[in-house]
């Protein structure tokens, strides 16, 4: 009895074990902590120019193909950002930041099927007390390929209602003059 208890005790941590190892190519760099979301198959931007108010301004070309577009900036002095938003948001598309190893990470995702341009500002702050910059991202969103899928379930509408016809008979009424 005593030996059948070690044996599956050996089995199981042998099993464990292999659990543990991995194989396959080994990642570089930070990994996305949002995996799950999918890259668009047409994604590039401009390289980011400040103008002459300071305040800062990139292009980026994306497909509507219900993918995301992602754009890395940081401070001159190579950190993140402490703090940042998204005002005015974009019409046609949503915007989503975040912080990942000294990089602020914008990235837009389009309206599925949209075709045309897209603009929103993210505002930066470098830390508390800081003066804000702005960052103009304009999106040149193209739809070539791009098909919508269909509805799985179809609309429901509301039911109709037939009225039934009347007809209303009007009699005349003729009064008599008195003699």
């Amino acid at each position: 009895m005593r030996l059948q208890g070690i044996a599956v005790l050996a089995l199981t941590g042998g099993m464990l074990a292999g659990c543990a190892t991995t194989s396959g190519p080994i990642q570089t760099g930070s990994p996305n902590p949002f995996g799950y979301m999918k890259k668009s198959a047409v994604c590039s931007t401009t390289p980011v120019k400040a103008g002459a108010n300071g305040q800062l301004a990139t292009t980026m070309t994306v497909r509507s193909d219900d993918g995301l577009c992602e754009l890395k900036i940081s401070q001159p002095s190579g950190k993140s950002y402490a703090s940042f938003g998204v005002t005015p948001a974009p019409e046609h598309g949503k915007a989503f930041l975040y912080n990942l190893d000294n990089d602020t990470h914008v990235t837009y995702t389009p309206t599925m099927g949209y075709a045309g341009t897209d603009t929103f500002t993210v505002i930066l702050v470098p830390g508390p007390g800081e003066k804000r910059t702005n960052l103009t991202v304009t999106a040149q969103v193209d739809a070539t390929g791009v098909v919508l899928p269909k509805a799985v379930v179809p609309a429901v509408t509301a039911p109709t209602t037939t009225k039934k016809a009347t007809t209303t008979t009007r009699r005349r009424v003729v009064a008599k003059k008195k003699k």
